[in-house]
């Protein structure tokens, strides 16, 4: 209705910090009469009111709690964050929800996965620029050999250099990997391992490699198919937002030769359309 349209034309025109001065007025100058309906966009809109880091809390307890677990959202919010940004929220989730985040990650995930999201929860990365080619050489012959070189994978010896090398040095692992094997780090990790924790490897690789492509990935993939996951396509929206949303629909172009917007407008629809399209728009 026309308070709908009303919260998500101011929503639109502040960015997160001004959003979240005009929260703490909000059901002052309201009177507490603006409502939004249940659903997507109220989840939307609540998700532009939070700051990024209980916003993705939020995101992940949603993932772990009741039955069945999300992997996919694990794996898109914290296997693409730093070491700062992990730190963050692990503290916005338990003052959130008064819980401990790995520890529910733990009580969710299990085996060779759950061993991977341990390894990035640590937030122990090297952020450094430096590259040791030695180094690199050394990294690459070790994740051959812990996957398509042996029978079964050595996910440990993986998820030490994954987790723990500076991206810089993981482009040039990547590019002894090519040398050493002659195939791409990607396509022999999607040989050697299956399920959940090939799409965590997978994701991380991506990442490094190209953030604004993976995304655009990740949203093509929201909308792909019978029906359209709207949760993961409005957080991904919301969360890059600020971030690096203009480079991910230039790549989404790049990639699909088909506007982001276009996708959005034939997949969703009403005033949760219009709060989606509108964030695509620079302010």
């Amino acid at each position: 209705g026309s308070d709908e349209t009303e919260v998500i034309d101011v929503l639109l025109k502040h960015n997160n910090a001004q959003r979240l001065e005009i929260k703490k007025h909000y059901n002052r100058a309201s009177n507490g009469k603006k409502k939004i309906s249940c659903g997507y966009l109220r989840n939307a809109c609540l998700g532009l009111v939070a700051s990024p880091h209980v916003y993705l809390a939020r995101e992940i307890r949603k993932a772990v709690k009741g039955l069945g677990t999300d992997e996919g959202a694990l794996i898109e919010i914290l296997l693409t964050r730093n070491n700062g940004e992990i730190r963050h929220l692990k503290t916005a989730y338990e003052e959130e929800f008064q819980r401990c985040l790995q520890e529910d990650v733990e009580d969710d995930t299990s085996g060779a996965f759950r061993r991977l999201l341990f390894a990035q929860l640590a937030a122990s990365r090297n952020e450094t620029s430096e590259i040791d080619l030695d180094l690199a050489h050394k990294d690459a012959a070790e994740i051959y050999n812990a996957g398509e070189g042996q029978r079964g994978t050595d996910d440990t010896a993986i998820n030490a250099i994954l987790c723990l090398r500076s991206y810089s040095q993981l482009l040039a692992m990547f590019d002894k990997f090519q040398e050493i094997a002659g195939k791409d780090t990607a396509a022999s990790i999607d040989k050697a391992v299956s399920g959940d924790l090939r799409d965590g490897y997978l994701a991380i690789i991506k990442f490094v490699r190209n953030s604004a492509e993976f995304f655009a990935e990740q949203l093509n993939l929201s909308m792909k198919g019978s029906g359209t996951d709207e949760r993961k396509l409005s957080r991904i929206l919301i969360s890059r937002s600020e971030i690096d949303l203009i480079n991910i629909t230039e790549a989404f172009q790049e990639l699909y030769d088909k506007k982001l917007c276009d996708e959005i407008d034939k997949e969703t629809s009403g005033n949760f359309k219009q709060l989606l399209l509108g964030l695509l728009k620079p302010n």
